[in-house]
């Protein structure tokens, strides 16, 4: 297990980088996670972000890919939510790189 240092306290990573605590997200949390693997976050990250805690909040469960590609189709339509545009922001990994910077927990079903 591996920590993040925020505002002064330790925030629990899981050892593949997710929080442990949900509760500890906030937006400057995402930032310093995006950091650490390399991504600078823009409206287009965020857009995703904030879809996939609505996602998590509504349904309980972080989305493997394809079901992460039909819910951001379905939100916000097909030319942000196919697998190009989506791999293309979260370095070909999006299921599990956009559930971590959202503060989710790993999608079940991803290696």
């Amino acid at each position: 297990m591996s920590e993040l240092m925020h505002d002064g306290r330790a925030i629990a990573l899981d050892q593949d980088g997710y929080l442990c605590r949900l509760d500890d997200w906030s937006e400057a949390v995402a930032q310093q996670l995006a950091e650490r693997e390399g991504i600078q976050l823009t409206e287009a990250h965020w857009e995703i972000l904030r879809l996939l805690r609505d996602f998590y909040a509504e349904f309980q469960l972080a989305p493997a890919t394809r079901p992460l590609i039909r819910y951001v189709a379905q939100q916000l339509g097909p030319e942000k939510g196919n697998s190009l545009h989506l791999n293309r922001l979260f370095n070909g990994t999006p299921a599990k790189l956009a559930a971590k910077l959202a503060g989710l927990p790993k999608p079940s079903n991803c290696l």
